[in-house]
């Protein structure tokens, strides 16, 4: 008996854990996400689709997808690949503002070889990495090195962003390793971003996971 309802106390234990979890996407559409580029001749659904049961975006013109619903106090978790010739894109964290190239925003690099990188962009963002204080102006978008040397996959192959938001803190984990961490961060909330920037890119697998 005592037996029993230990495995049931460890079932229900999963189970909860589980059902935290949020799913950013349903592997059918693009329910719950906007997206923008300036460009008034693109349309949407040809720059932003859904194909395969993966987000997919052509890449150019510049532009992103992002949730219509705000976050704070969270895990993201992102897995993404270049299918080919790899180049550039970033997750957006605690987006805000108008819809614009590009809004205000913390960016997890996806730079081909960058993945790890921290950028602060948008007016009057700021944020601390190490010893060091980094603003963000209307003409300048710091970028900060990852901490460790690049542990991206090939193109083709499928890498994982685990992005930790809590409070005023902001952790890039990349396959696993940490990569950089920021606090002191002056917005902690917002909408999460799927950047266009050069080139195809995949993602699948989103998800966030409430802090308490």
């Amino acid at each position: 008996m005592k037996k029993s309802l230990l495995v049931l106390m460890v079932l229900l234990f999963f189970v909860s854990c589980n059902t935290k979890r949020e799913l950013l996407f349903n592997g059918k559409n693009l329910d719950g996400w906007t997206v923008y580029t300036n460009d008034s001749i693109i349309n949407p659904t040809d720059f932003f689709y859904v194909k395969d049961g993966l987000i997919e975006t052509v890449g150019v013109p510049l532009g992103y997808a992002r949730t219509i619903k705000e976050y704070s106090n969270y895990i993201l978790h992102v897995e993404w690949r270049y299918p080919e010739n790899p180049t550039n894109s970033g997750i957006f964290i605690h987006t805000s503002g108008s819809d614009k190239i590009f809004p205000n925003h913390y960016q997890g690099q996806l730079k081909h070889e960058n993945a790890g990188d921290f950028i602060v962009q948008g007016e009057g963002l700021n944020a601390t990495v190490g010893d060091s204080i980094y603003y963000s102006t209307q003409d300048d978008k710091p970028v900060v090195p990852k901490e460790h040397d690049s542990n991206e996959k090939p193109a083709g192959e499928w890498n994982s962003y685990d992005i930790t938001c809590k409070g005023s803190t902001i952790e890039l984990w990349v396959n696993g390793l940490l990569q950089n961490t920021a606090t002191n961060c002056s917005i902690t909330k917002g909408g999460i971003g799927l950047q266009a920037e050069g080139s195809k890119i995949q993602f699948r697998n989103l998800w966030i996971e409430p802090i308490k």
